[in-house]
Order: structure tokens, then sequence, then C-alpha cells
């Protein structure tokens, strides 16, 4: 059978959802396992939606079924049995409730390492990432997030650091080892504007060859000739829900799906084929902030990316394709009552996050204007006790901590009262020990079996493309 003919038609999907319920239709052909043994994956594209608890995913397909009618396209692959499915123990060695560093590290290294650290061990040990193994391979290999490219994530596929923290140094070693594209935010780790060495690390990017695009335009002028580095916010990127609903933003700033889109445009000529690495890294955030509409619509341009990729994997039929997370965060989820279902449909009509909604309030803000600024983004009217509980934050009466919440804003004070109009509850605002889901698509995808150690997916991707290195 020709193999680039055999992925078009679709059916290399099947096996997987048989081997994981042997009690459904025994009509659905056998197919998967027979045609890819032995297939090499010439390239693997892995997309991680950071810290999506299985509420999370749940949600945002409820939400896109009943605001669009179609379902999510994550959800999809399983209702059409189209991906082979699992769930991941993402265990760190110092904790069985893991960060992103410890959680990446173990897909870069296959080894479980402490928490904050980076493809380095509790003794020190110093692992190769995987994605240093891909390039040594003759592949290329890039990043896309939302986040600072620096971040936890992206970092764990490519370099060895005893800490998280410094991303400073992580973008120099990005240029060292010449990643072929990496595309999100951390304008502050490469200006020398806000470095502490003031070094100019765009400038020493374009002085080894790589094209460099500051915004949404110039991402899009980038030709395929050389390496990319693209920078498009001084943090993380904004949320999706804040891109949509502004001109500027949305004009300047490209989306995950945008960003991806042109990172396999770039990629996909390599003879010897490529890897890349995309993260929804801004559905952590919004789970730490406990903030529905940060984390849902994140989510939704997470699942847009997801498209993006299953079009180019099924055209191209040599590509495996990988969408997991790295652990369960806050673990949301709607709370039943009698009008779960229409607050619920409120956040359809969401027009900002809670980050947009505090980082608009001040300690010179009446009741009236926080009534008026939460009214506009979320279509509901707080209560003037309410409101006064989240000015007490800012004239210091009151004060919350929280990863991520650097200005001290109300985040949890202002879920809670959102969660009787929008029927969800958090359980916290910290990271869980979910066992994660894994689908794989692909050449390689049938190694998958229905439980795995966060570890295995390094060697299973090797595997998978025939790179077989250990170094």
């Amino acid at each position: 059978m020709n193999r680039r003919k055999f992925f078009k038609n679709g059916s290399v999907f099947t096996l997987g959802s048989v081997l994981l319920n042997p009690f459904q239709n025994t009509d659905v052909p056998d197919v998967l396992a027979e045609n890819h043994k032995g297939i090499r994956a010439k390239n693997i594209i892995m997309m991680v939606s950071d810290g999506m608890s299985s509420g999370t995913l749940t949600m945002t397909d409820l939400l896109l079924q009943r605001k669009s009618g179609t379902g999510s396209n994550w959800l999809n692959l399983y209702r059409e049995q189209k991906a082979v499915r699992g769930l991941m123990d993402m265990a760190s060695a110092s904790s069985i409730v893991t960060d992103s560093a410890a959680a990446s590290s173990s897909w870069g290294a296959g080894y479980r390492v402490p928490n904050g650290s980076l493809n380095v061990g509790a003794n020190g040990e110093s692992y190769t990432p995987i994605w240093q193994k891909f390039k040594q391979s003759g592949k290329m290999a890039g990043c896309v997030t939302t986040v600072p490219v620096t971040h936890a994530t992206p970092a764990g596929f490519c370099v060895n650091s005893k800490s998280r923290n410094g991303q400073s140094d992580i973008a120099e070693q990005y240029l060292e080892l010449g990643f072929d594209v990496l595309l999100g935010g951390g304008d502050q780790f490469f200006n020398a504007q806000f470095r502490k060495d003031k070094k100019d690390l765009y400038a020493a990017y374009r002085s080894k060859g790589y094209q460099v695009a500051r915004n949404r335009s110039e991402l899009f002028q980038i030709n395929g000739k050389q390496p990319v580095l693209g920078i498009f916010a001084e943090d993380g990127l904004p949320y999706a829900l804040d891109h949509a609903n502004d001109r500027e933003l949305k004009n300047n700033v490209p989306t995950l799906a945008e960003m991806t889109q042109k990172a396999i445009e770039h990629l996909q000529h390599h003879s010897n084929g490529f890897v890349l690495q995309v993260e929804g890294g801004k559905v952590d955030w919004a789970a730490h902030a406990n903030c529905v509409g940060g984390l849902l619509y994140d989510q939704a341009a997470f699942d847009e990316a997801i498209k993006v990729v299953m079009d180019f994997a099924l055209k191209n039929g040599e590509t495996l394709v990988v969408i997991t997370s790295d652990h369960g965060n806050a673990n949301p989820g709607l709370i039943y009552g009698k009008q779960t279902d229409s607050h619920f449909d409120s956040i359809q009509t969401y027009r900002h996050t809670n980050e947009w909604i505090l980082n608009g309030l001040s300690s010179q803000s009446t009741i009236s204007q926080v009534i008026e600024r939460v009214e506009y983004a979320n279509g509901y009217k707080l209560k003037e006790e309410e409101a006064k509980v989240l000015l007490d934050f800012y004239t210091g009466l009151t004060k919350e901590d929280g990863l991520y919440n650097y200005k001290k804003l109300p985040y949890k004070a202002l879920s809670e009262m959102q969660k009787f109009r929008n029927a969800v509850g958090w359980i916290s605002m910290d990271h869980s020990s979910d066992y994660t889901e894994i689908a794989m698509v692909g050449p390689g995808s049938e190694r998958l079996t229905p439980f795995i150690k966060n570890t295995d997916l390094h060697q299973l991707l090797l595997k998978a493309a025939q790179v077989m290195v250990d170094v």
C-alpha cells in the first residue's frame, strides 16, 4: 500500500480506540498497528496545553459545542476514533505534584528531575535534552509558545539548567545551540534595555543569521531560508480572549495558531524532517489566576493550533502528532445547579479576562467604576459590597499572593464572585497531581499504551523517528 495514500484516507487512526475499548464495534478495521510497524516518523509535533486539568478540556469542548456546535478538535479526535489515547503519570523526582520544568524535563531528558530543574538531576547529573538529540540526528528543531520562549516547557525540550529561573541564560543557550524556530514572548530576556548584563541578544541572533520578528506583520514576512526568532511580548503573550477583543493586539500579536502555521511552513521542506514543540502556556497562567475567561479561551486557541497541526499531518503522512498536558492546575469544573447551563453559557459573551478587569482598577477607582468595568467585561453587575471587597485590595486593606500574580491582584476574590454567575468552581490556585491526557496520531502512535510514565515518552519519540542516540 502506498504510504502517503494510506495516511490521506484517514483510516490510519481507527485502531487506537479499539485497543482502549474492546467492547465497541468490532467492524472497525484493525489497521493502525499493522500499517505503522516499521514506518519512521520523519517529523514530530508535540503539543502541550500547560496546566490543563481534565475539567479544562471538558469545559472548553462544552463551550465550543454550545457556542458553535462543533466541539473541540482535540475531543473530536476521540469522537471520530482518529487518535490513540492514554493517561500519563507526570510525577517529578521530588514530588508527586510536578512543576512545568520537571514535567518538560521528563520528556526532554527521559529521567525524572526535581521540581524547578531543567534536565539536571538531583545530584547534578546533566541529561542531553531531546531536541538536541534530534538536532544531532540532522533534523530541524523549534518551539512555539504563548509564554516566554525561555519558559520552563520549551526550555525542558532544549537546554540544561539547574534552575528554570535563569531565563536570560536560557536565551543565550538557544543561540549557542542553534535552534531553528523560536516563537513566543519574553522580550525582557533578549532586550538589552531589560537584561541585567545589557547584552543585546536580538543583535547577537541577527549576527548569526537569524531573521528576527517583533510583531505579527514581521512574522508573516519571514522566509524559509534562515532560522527565526520571533518575540511578541515583554513577558507572556496576551490572553486569547483579550487579544480577540482588542484591535491593536489583533494587528500586532500573532495567535498560537498563526505562529504554529508559520513554524510548520518554515520547517516542512527540510530533507531530514523536523521536530516542533507547541505550547499553550497561558492556560496554566489562567488556572493559577482562577480566571475562567482566560482559561477556556486560551484552551480554545490551543485547540485552533491543533487543527493547523492536524491539517498538515494528515496531508503530509510522515508526521507523528502528540497532544498532551504536563500537569493539572486548580482542577476547575462545572458545579451542579438549576441554572448551571445558562450560567455556563454566559461565558460565551465574555469580552475580557480577569487580568484585564483588575489591571484597569486602582486605589482611585470608585465602586461604580468597578461595577461598570466588570459588567463590560463579563456581562453582569456586581453588588456594591462585592465591588468594595475588590477595592480593598487596592487600598492595602487586604492582600492576595499567587504564582504569576506579581501585582497582588484579587484574582481569587473575583473568581469567588464569578462562580455564582458562571457555575465554575476551583479547588486551588496551584498545580495538582492529575494523570494527564495524551493523544497520538500518525507513525509511532501505535507505540502508545493506555497508561505510561512521563519518562517513557522520551524513548517513544526517539524510536518513532528511528533516532537511536544515547548521549
